[in-house]
Parts: C-alpha cells; structure tokens; sequence
C-alpha cells in the first residue's frame, strides 16, 4: 500500500513537472532530465511510468481533458441552455489555463506542430464545442444558418488565440476579452428569442 501511494506521488509529480517543462519550452526543448529534475525524480523512476517523453505528454494531454470534463460536468446541472453552458465554459477554461499549468499545457501540447501524435486533446476540445452546438441547434437557440462546425471552428481558433497570447504573460488573458469576444459572436449565432440565452455579457 505504501509503495503503491508513493509510485501515485511519484505519476502525479512528473505530470506536474513535464506540464510546466512542456508549458514553458514547447515539446521539442522540453527533456526528460529537466523534468525529473523538477520533479525531483531519478530518470529510471520517469521510464518506470513513461517509457517516452511522447507518452508523458500524452498523459498531461488526458490530465488537462480530465480537468476540463470535470468542469464542464460541474457546471452542466445549472446551465439553462446549450450556447449558456458553452459560454460558461470557454470562460472558465481560459480562467484555467492562466493558475492551472496542466490546462495550459494541454493547450500547447495539442498545437504543437513538433509532435507526431498531438492533438488529442484539441481535437477533444473541439469535438466538446461543436457537439454543445449541436445541441443548441436542436433546441432552437442558433440562428438559421449557423453552421456549427464552422462556428466551433472559430470558437476552438480563438481558445487557443488566448492561449498563445498568454503564453508569456497570464495577465494578457483578462475576462473582459473574452466578454468581449462572446459580445461579438453571440448576437450574431443565438436565434431570435434566444439571444444570449440568459449569458449575462459584461459591456466593458
């Protein structure tokens, strides 16, 4: 039981540690000996959870999905809407990626043009977007017309817009851009009668 809590303790610290490699280097200058060094941990302890930095991103990638699932079914129960539940969302996963280090991580893992087998995370995140979409197409709250892939498409473009804005510096990522892209977006995808389907917008 002991060395069982001590090998979790051990998983749980070098997804931190290749998180923040990964979030401040990209994954090409990212090495496997600073990632231990910041974890504390001797390389045989990494090959013993990962057998290869590409797996160790893999993981990081689930982590930062796991994060963003869990939110999402946080918030699900008491959104009044599809567009009410995405809006939700798309600003709390930018409030992640500027304090949670594994989100953002996730982030640039899945557009990091150096990896061969990325994107699971991205195309998760944009799969999540369009199926809301989807659903709030069903229920009458997009306007005629409104291609929800199209419009996922720009929606997942500008999370990671963000993103990579805030790469350097998290304050680059305030609410009130990303209030001010959902004023532009909205009136322009909610359906007559549903516009901005109880999302309070703030005008600043």
């Amino acid at each position: 039981m002991v060395k069982q809590l001590r090998a979790a303790r051990t998983r749980q610290a070098l997804v931190l540690a290749a998180a923040e490699v990964f979030a401040a280097d990209g994954y090409a200058l990212a090495s496997l000996p600073a990632i231990c060094r910041r974890a504390g941990v001797s390389t045989g302890a990494l090959h013993f959870h990962f057998p290869s930095k590409d797996a160790l991103a893999i993981e990081v990638e689930s982590a930062a999905r796991r994060s963003v699932e869990q939110l999402v079914a946080d918030r699900r129960p008491s959104a009044p809407s599809a567009l009410h539940l995405l809006v939700t969302v798309t600003r709390e996963v930018l409030a992640e990626v500027a304090v949670d280090v594994v989100v953002r991580a996730g982030f640039k893992l899945s557009v990091d043009p150096s990896r061969k087998n990325g994107a699971g995370f991205g195309c998760w995140w944009r799969a999540w977007v369009c199926e809301e979409l989807l659903r709030a197409q069903r229920a009458g709250e997009l306007a005629d017309g409104v291609s929800p892939d199209r419009v996922a498409a720009v929606i997942v473009a500008a999370t990671v817009g963000f993103e990579v804005l805030g790469a350097q510096d998290r304050d680059r990522i305030p609410p009130r851009h990303v209030e001010q892209f959902w004023s532009l977006v909205l009136p322009q995808l909610a359906a007559h009668g549903h516009q901005f389907a109880g999302v309070a917008l703030s005008d600043s």
